[in-house]
């Protein structure tokens, strides 16, 4: 299966004062100029598809831009204050789009070249020439009249080779891209939640209405018939995957290989049929039924792998912290809370899968467990380490006023971890591993979580903006 992937839309609209261009030579021409350096950054940008409205200078204009952006259906619009422009201009379109805008407050330069601009023996030409700069004069208007509108807007200020500028751009098209593809995700539940877990359990109709999710509601009996229409052929192929991404124990009998890789092509074809891009599970069952429910973990990590994160115990909202780091490119793991080492203050998290063999620290061991803890069965499970260096958790938290984002930026570092046959890993945050556990653990989440490679928190905080629900952050 291959991993995958969807193009984000991103609008972008220059403003500006229409009564200029008859005052001052060449001022549209040199602005215009500024838009398309800016269009063709982000046209250079990995997955993006980007809906020019060009310079946006009346009202009409921006009645058409608005047209223009709602029919393309994008997910973010940039806002280039290409210089002075009236917020009459702006209003028409931000109220049409359906979705925030973002302000783009840039220069062209760091700073006016005064000398240069002083040394006109015109003071036609220097006010043009200031023009050209005169970006942050607009942005109280506009805000204001945002504000006033109730209308949903960020701002990035810079200069148009701003790497501070660009670096928040570009963190702005990942959210955009997140927003999308949890809009155009369909989130398979098989089975039922792990009974008793009163912090697991969540309102579908609440993440859906959120997020814009899918939930597809599937069979284990459905599983069952497409694992009984396996080839020999199909099995030999999928065991040589096992052993392409995972270091296969020697420990591991051929049956429990037969039993998993059967499972494995069956989940690859339920999520094809189904079009999944994420998928929670949990049962028990007996006979057959169990058979499967206890040889899942090597196929879930594959897909997990591939950017459909799957997760156990029916742990839908993390799921849904999965899939937002699979779309950040971040990977992804499922994990809870195994110990404290006061000691070394740090903390360890794991689970017995599924893992997200992409971001692991070596060799991703693929192990018989003896014994299933709290599960029935016994079968295949991962052993692994999350990639040492910089990491964020993040969670996808119910309170009882609506869904929130929790998220921490820590470290994965190097020390002695458990092998008991799960994924298992050492943190360090800044707050020292005490004050972590407290404060992650008032903020209300379940005890699952999800880990990603790299620290996040800007991005994710642009996309709780985006799906316009809170964050909160433990550092």
């Amino acid at each position: 299966m291959e991993k995958q992937t969807m193009n984000v839309r991103i609008g972008i609209f220059a403003t500006g004062l229409v009564t200029y261009w008859a005052q001052f030579d060449g001022l549209r021409d040199h602005l215009d100029a500024y838009r398309k350096r800016i269009v063709t950054r982000i046209n250079e940008c990995e997955g993006v598809e980007v809906v020019d409205a060009g310079m946006v200078d009346s009202p009409d204009q921006a009645v058409t831009a608005a047209s223009l952006f709602a029919s393309s259906d994008v997910d973010l619009v940039f806002l280039y204050v290409a210089t002075y422009c009236l917020s009459s201009t702006i209003l028409p379109v931000a109220q049409r789009i359906g979705c925030p805008v973002i302000i783009l407050n840039m220069q062209p330069e760091s700073a006016i070249d005064y000398e240069s601009v002083n040394a006109m023996d015109d003071r036609g030409l220097m006010t043009g020439a200031w023009l050209e700069n005169c970006q942050a004069c607009s942005l109280p208007e506009i805000a204001c009249v945002f504000n006033r509108s109730g209308l949903r807007y960020e701002i990035v200020s810079g200069y148009l080779d701003d790497p501070c500028a660009w670096t928040q751009i570009g963190d702005w098209i990942a959210a955009a891209k997140v927003y999308r593809g949890m809009r155009m995700n369909r989130l398979g539940i098989l089975g039922h939640y792990y009974g008793g877990m009163l912090d697991v359990y969540t309102d579908l109709t609440r993440q859906s209405a959120v997020f814009g999710t899918h939930v597809e509601i599937l069979e284990m009996c459905e599983l069952k018939q497409l694992r009984d229409r396996i080839s020999e052929e199909e099995l030999n192929l999928k065991i040589a995957e096992f052993h392409r991404c995972f270091k296969v124990s020697p420990d591991c009998e051929e049956s429990e290989l037969l039993r998993a890789a059967a499972t494995s092509i069956a989940l690859d074809r339920m999520v094809e049929k189904h079009g999944l891009g994420a998928m929670a599970y949990y049962y028990e069952g007996t006979d057959v039924y169990e058979s499967i429910a206890t040889s899942v973990i090597a196929g879930n990590t594959l897909l997990t792998g591939q950017g459909i994160p799957v997760v156990g115990e029916c742990e839908v909202k993390n799921a849904q912290a999965m899939k937002i780091l699979a779309l950040l490119g971040a990977g992804g793991s499922f994990a809870e809370f195994y110990a404290l080492d006061f000691k070394d203050d740090i903390v360890l998290l794991g689970h017995d899968g599924p893992a997200h063999f992409e971001i692991a620290e070596g060799p991703v061991g693929l192990v018989p467990l003896p014994v299933y803890h709290g599960k029935p069965g016994k079968g295949l499970s991962i052993q692994m380490s999350v990639r040492q260096g910089p990491v964020t958790l993040l969670s996808v938290c119910e309170s009882r006023t609506g869904v929130f984002l929790l998220a921490a930026e820590g470290e994965s570092v190097a020390g002695p971890t458990l092998q008991i046959g799960n994924t298992n890993s050492r943190y360090r945050f800044g707050c020292g591993a005490r004050d972590f556990i407290d404060a992650w653990s008032k903020a209300g989440p379940s005890h699952h979580c999800a880990i990603g490679v790299g620290h996040l928190y800007e991005r994710l905080k642009k996309i709780a903006f985006l799906f316009d629900i809170p964050i909160v952050r433990i550092s």
